[in-house]
């Protein structure tokens, strides 16, 4: 991917949705005198889904139970390493975590403590997916999978007519393959495409850290449990790898159900570089919200699923959204913007297979998209 640092946004019809909301959303937070950052809640819930992720892997070797208790275990680690990525370093990695830096940067490298890069994230996400939400040239999310196809501007493959009935299958190796290759292939791609912009020294010792982090993640997961407790290393193996497709499955899953669903549009730039829209709208115009009254999922994704208030306000933690999602649902109604939201997650997943369903028909079908 060639970095199009041109590509920007022009509010041509110089819309005041967004100053409009932002106002509101500041006067929010003054008048009621509260911080944008977390509350004694977000602590509580980033207590209990450490615990979820630390917790079992020390029964592991304190009791070294049967293979079923074994894997069970190792299932409640792989809800734990989603929980934490969705609402514990998520928050931390956009500053919303706590107004102190170094609480924001320890928070941020527990994706660290599951084996990723909160270094290479900050860039992928904040950077790219953020300020370029479905526009495939930037936003790495919907580029080219191989054997998926979250664009209607990508490439179709005759196996991509399948792609609903096999894609849960493959989101559940996403964090099998990002503790084992996709930092290490995004550390490259973001060094020589410039959205890493660190000198030749800085990524030198970068890459360092990375190879030792990755060493000693996997030492502590596979080999400690083994040569110091002598656990069978096959059952320690097949733990490992439910762990990792549990957490691939529920963060893929979270995260697709706001941008790969029916409604989203897929903008591309004009030959200038200029998207012309106002970054705000499209914001409203390529992401969607589901679950807002189900108070167990918001607790558990983080929030993700007011994904809408998350694009507009990344540095406001989660726990706020709830509270300020009534703002912007009026404010994008005054200004005659679409709100888009399932109701229910039911519904968000039927949303999103309909949408894998008619990504993967053959092209010419797709064109009218976005």
């Amino acid at each position: 991917m060639k970095r199009k640092s041109k590509i920007k946004f022009v509010n041509k019809d110089k819309c005041l949705f967004f100053p409009t909301l932002r106002k509101r959303v500041d006067r929010y937070f003054e008048e009621n005198n509260i911080p944008r950052t977390a509350n004694a809640a977000m602590v509580v819930k980033s207590v209990v889904l450490l615990l979820c992720y630390i917790a079992p892997f020390i029964l592991l070797l304190a009791f070294q139970p049967a293979m079923g208790v074994s894997l069970l275990l190792w299932f409640v680690m792989g809800l734990g390493v989603a929980g934490i990525g969705m609402s514990v370093m998520h928050d931390a990695n956009h500053g919303a975590y706590s107004s102190n830096r170094n609480v924001n940067l320890l928070m941020g490298h527990t994706l660290n403590l599951v084996g990723g890069s909160a270094f290479n994230w900050k860039l992928q996400h904040n950077i790219l997916h953020h300020t370029y939400t479905n526009v495939v040239e930037m936003d790495e999310d919907i580029q080219d999978r191989l054997v998926l196809r979250f664009s209607p501007h990508t490439k179709v493959k005759f196996f991509h007519k399948l792609q609903w009935l096999y894609a849960f299958i493959f989101y559940g190796l996403l964090t099998l393959y990002w503790v084992l290759a996709k930092d290490f292939v995004q550390f490259f791609m973001f060094k020589n495409n410039g959205v890493n912009a660190n000198s030749e020294a800085q990524n030198r010792s970068w890459l360092f850290k990375l190879v030792l982090m990755k060493i000693v993640y996997f030492f502590v997961m596979l080999v400690v449990p083994t040569l110091f407790f002598g656990i069978p290393f096959l059952q320690v193996l097949l733990g490992f790898l439910l762990m990792h497709f549990v957490a691939g499955i529920v963060l893929t899953v979270v995260f697709q159900l706001a941008h790969t669903v029916e409604g989203t549009s897929h903008p591309r730039p004009g030959d200038n570089g200029i998207i012309e829209n106002d970054w705000a709208i499209h914001q409203l115009n390529t992401t969607v919200n589901f679950s807002r009254n189900n108070k167990f999922i918001s607790w558990y994704v983080g929030g993700l699923n007011y994904q809408i208030e998350h694009h507009l306000f990344p540095r406001v933690c989660h726990v706020h959204y709830p509270a300020i999602s009534e703002i912007v649902r009026e404010t994008a109604a005054e200004f005659n913007i679409p709100y888009m939201e399932n109701d229910t997650f039911g519904q968000a997943i039927r949303s999103h297979i309909a949408t894998l369903h008619r990504f993967g028909r053959l092209p010419g079908l797709n064109d009218a998209i976005g």
